[in-house]
């Protein structure tokens, strides 16, 4: 089964360059994308042979994530059932034969850590709700989780500590979530794998420079490490600051 997550910085402006020769040619069997940017109506796409499932932010223009699956669902649900983090579009959840699969747009701390305390009780939140999936069957989620877990997943690691998306705090959760009994899929295969980016900043020219941060993620539950049988990151497709990773199970 082969699994696609992008954040597509906004799937309107994406769409203009290249979103859908690049959905075409990845060929996915579930293709997840974070921060859509849109409400119902405002996109016109829906690929032969999928099923879509939107979860669009109240305010517009913001958040928001979608699925696109080949492979029909059992059941969806939106968001993580506190109210408090439910109202950005930031979570849709399909019930499998055989796991549970997410898309995830975790919230950015943002500039001088303004929502840091939001953050970290999010991933509180978003880490008991998965614990309650996986007491029904495994779990697989995916998207952009705002955090460079170590060193080596991002280019300037000193220059950035302590900024949005490198704090302790952040990295913390994410040790804490792995800790708890999942995978990060991309280090399962690539332990010592350098200059694997999947977000560059639009200044600076940092995609010239592959000065980026590795902060999309496929995360699985243990008990389905035996199936990881490819990850990698598509650094050749553009269209967004973000591009797609993928997770290939047995």
């Amino acid at each position: 089964m082969k699994l696609i997550s992008w954040n597509v910085n906004g799937l309107r402006a994406c769409m203009t360059k290249g979103f859908g020769d690049a959905f075409n040619r990845l060929d996915a069997d579930i293709f997840c994308l974070q921060e859509t940017k849109l409400q119902e109506g405002q996109v016109d796409f829906a690929p032969a042979g999928y099923q879509a499932y939107w979860n669009y932010a109240e305010k517009k223009g913001y958040s928001g994530t979608a699925v696109f699956t080949r492979v029909a669902p059992r059941s969806v649900r939106y968001g993580i059932g506190e109210d408090v983090f439910d109202h950005e579009g930031r979570v849709i959840a399909l019930e499998l034969s055989d796991f549970w699969f997410l898309t995830v747009y975790t919230p950015n701390a943002q500039d001088g850590l303004k929502r840091l305390d939001y953050r970290m009780a999010w991933e509180d939140a978003f880490l008991k709700y998965i614990n309650g999936l996986r007491a029904q069957k495994p779990v697989v989620f995916c998207g952009d989780l705002n955090v460079a877990h170590q060193p080596i997943d991002l280019k300037n690691p000193t220059a950035n500590h302590q900024n949005a998306g490198f704090t302790d705090e952040e990295r913390g959760k994410l040790t804490a979530l792995l800790a708890a009994g999942y995978t990060d899929t991309f280090r399962y295969l690539h332990p010592d794998a350098k200059d694997e980016y999947s977000w560059w900043s639009y200044r600076f020219r940092a995609r010239d420079r592959n000065a980026g941060w590795r902060i999309d993620y496929f995360i699985v539950s243990n008990e389905l490490n035996a199936r990881i049988s490819g990850a990698s990151i598509h650094q050749e497709i553009f269209g967004s600051d973000h591009c797609p990773v993928e997770l290939t199970l047995a």
